[in-house]
């Protein structure tokens, strides 16, 4: 692990780096949840062995052992700072010269898709996206997956938090019998994105 300070506490980054990466994929985990969530270990298998750099980041509210998630403007300043580090060109990094791909679970997609333009990303990864609290359809949250930027959700066909409808830069997987956990198949998640990746010349 590798510990970044932030304006909130320190995060960490698990890296997972191929000798000669083609591109560096950056995951976040849902709210409660951590890096260790099958969905984002099986996308990190299948990008590592595809020559993606994959660094899955845990939120400093995770590192001092809360459960509870911070702020949303917490959630995108810390991440924010993480993404910096990686991108510094620091002898423990990728080059800073590979495209980004961020993305995340639940919560985690849902920072990455309101930070994605401001990093520099080329493209954005929502695992679970939580479209609206389960039962609340009015609360919809799908503007903030209007970035213009190439765009994957994998969402559960029987996930209570909704589906995103796809538009001209969002592409929707829709995986059958999964809840919101994805860990029905995660290895089938895990090919979704990395067929996405490869069509768009990041892996």
């Amino acid at each position: 692990m590798i510990r970044v300070p932030t304006p909130h506490g320190d995060a960490q980054i698990e890296l997972d780096r191929p000798d000669r990466p083609v591109s560096l994929l950056v995951l976040g985990h849902g709210a409660g949840g951590g890096i260790d969530a099958p969905d984002l270990v099986a996308v990190r298998d299948a990008a590592v062995a595809a020559s993606v750099a994959v660094a899955r980041v845990l939120q400093p509210y995770r590192v001092a052992g809360r459960r509870a998630p911070a702020p949303a403007r917490q959630l995108d300043a810390a991440w924010t700072a993480v993404v910096a580090a990686l991108r510094s060109g620091g002898k423990r990094y990728p080059p800073a010269t590979l495209p980004l791909i961020v993305g995340g679970r639940s919560s985690g997609a849902r920072v990455a898709c309101r930070t994605a333009r401001e990093i520099g990303a080329a493209g954005i990864v929502a695992l679970a996206f939580p479209l609206h609290p389960p039962g609340r359809p009015e609360r919809s949250r799908a503007e903030e997956l209007v970035t213009g930027l190439p765009t994957l959700v994998v969402n559960g066909d029987r996930d209570p938090f909704g589906i995103p409808d796809p538009g001209p830069s969002v592409e929707v997987s829709v995986r059958p019998g999964e809840v919101h956990d994805l860990r029905r198949d995660p290895a089938a998640v895990g090919d979704s994105v990395l067929g996405w990746m490869v069509r768009h010349g990041w892996a």
